[in-house]
């Protein structure tokens, strides 16, 4: 089974859009998606309650997650870690122990644009609109995934 972690700053906004959003584009015997933020203040929390809002609008139930802090375990873990930006990135690459951790780690929207390190922005600090900005990336971003895996 392939494991699939997505990375985000607290684990409230972004990382568990990802999470739902590339849970219902694969087959769940065959890969296996959950979340992290790089910071523990959301440890066993739900999703912030507009990203709850936001995958709701779109047929999405990701209240059953909860807040967890990427730690160096993950590596071994997981196959593959997405993260939403290059603070995120950073932060990741930093706790690898070699290149072949290293090499599990990329920014997600390099699925839509390779080598172009955008980032997925932080919609915590903004409006409604925000979410559904981050929303459509993420939904684009795990298409893309799903299909490769």
């Amino acid at each position: 089974m392939k494991k699939v972690l997505m990375v985000c700053l607290g684990n409230i906004c972004r990382s568990p859009l990802a999470e739902g959003l590339l849970k219902a584009k694969v087959d769940p015997e065959k890969i296996e998606v959950s979340s992290a933020g790089t910071g523990g203040w959301h440890v066993d929390e739900q999703p912030d309650p507009r990203s709850v809002a936001v995958a709701q609008k779109n047929g999405l139930d990701i209240t059953d997650q909860r807040g967890k802090q990427f730690s160096t375990y993950d590596f071994e873990i997981y196959d593959h870690i997405f993260v939403m930006d290059t603070s995120n990135y950073r932060d990741v690459v930093k706790l690898a122990a070699n290149e072949a951790e290293k090499e599990k780690v990329q920014l997600i929207l390099d699925e839509l644009y390779p080598g172009e390190q955008r980032s997925v922005p932080d919609p915590y600090h903004g409006g409604d609109e925000g979410f559904d900005k981050v929303y459509a990336m993420l939904d684009a971003a795990c298409e893309k995934i799903a299909a490769r895996l």
